[in-house]
């Protein structure tokens, strides 16, 4: 063989490396989701969205949830018997409120348990569907959000205080007509949210909630912490099984420039410090 023949052969092994390695991360997801659903006899399903890198420009794209993952996940629950409980995994901005309204209700609509799983964050339609299970698990430093409207690059509340406090002759036709699809976006994910909340909380509590959480009390990415939700009266647990967040390992991030987090990937637990020799550090 030449030394072109090896220069070959290293391309294409190179341009093998991350198909390969892609393939291999999918079989340890699809074991460890078999570990966890037979330790929990339930079915999970993971909703997962990662910012991804488009190979050719290089830019960031952010995933979201969409029609197509509420077509997925919808068919996974219709293959789910209904005595069978089941455990959702929500790491997502949100996304659009009619996918994220579909996932709710039909995770409302299953007889078992439902378990929603926040390992870091659900905000936004994320937190929209963990409203609708029995139970939300999250961890003490995860985050849900908000399901308050927006309208673009507006609050829909924002609108309706702009149209409360500026007189009327002194608003454009174009922001005018913004405010009126506001109030009924406010009044349609009012409706929505206590519809999905009742029958897990009283009547009254339901109506609270979906009120608080839609009328656009804080900025729409308030990352309200386990602490608040708790305060809040949502059934929440910091129960969270080690195989989740084992399972979130197997989801890496795309990184294509340098590390802005780096460690030593070791538990680290304390022991005696060991001097550092004259000559080994630089200073």
């Amino acid at each position: 063989m030449t030394i072109f023949d090896f220069f070959w052969i290293f391309l294409m092994l190179s341009a093998l490396q991350p198909v390969l390695r892609q393939r291999m991360l999918e079989s340890a997801r699809q074991r460890l989701i078999a570990r966890i659903e037979s330790l929990r006899g339930s079915r999970v399903i993971l909703l997962v969205h990662r910012q991804e890198t488009m190979s050719f420009l290089g830019f960031p794209v952010l995933r979201y949830i969409d029609i197509h993952d509420s077509e997925e996940v919808i068919r996974a629950i219709h293959m789910t018997d209904p005595d069978v409980p089941i455990d959702i995994v929500l790491h997502t901005p949100g996304g659009l409120v009619l996918a994220a309204l579909q996932i709710a209700r039909a995770i409302k609509r299953h007889p078992a348990k439902v378990t929603a799983f926040v390992p870091h964050y659900a905000m936004s339609g994320g937190t929209l569907i963990a409203l609708a299970a029995d139970e939300i698990v999250m961890c003490e430093h995860a985050v849900l959000g908000p399901v308050d409207p927006q309208l673009g690059e507006y609050s829909a509340a924002s609108l309706l205080k702009l149209v409360r406090e500026k007189p009327i002759d002194r608003i454009d036709d174009h922001t005018l007509i913004l405010a009126d699809t506001a109030e009924k976006a406010i009044k349609q994910v009012q409706s929505a949210v206590k519809e999905i909340l009742s029958g897990r909380y009283p009547e009254d509590k339901a109506e609270e909630l979906a009120k608080v959480l839609t009328e656009g009390r804080w900025t729409h990415d308030y990352p309200l912490t386990y602490e608040e939700a708790k305060e809040l009266g949502l059934n929440v647990s910091a129960d969270m099984p080690k195989e989740v967040l084992q399972l979130m390992e197997l989801y890496p991030q795309p990184v294509r420039h340098a590390r802005t987090v780096e460690y030593l990937p070791i538990p680290r637990r304390r022991g005696p410090a060991i001097p550092a020799q004259r000559g080994n550090v630089p200073g």
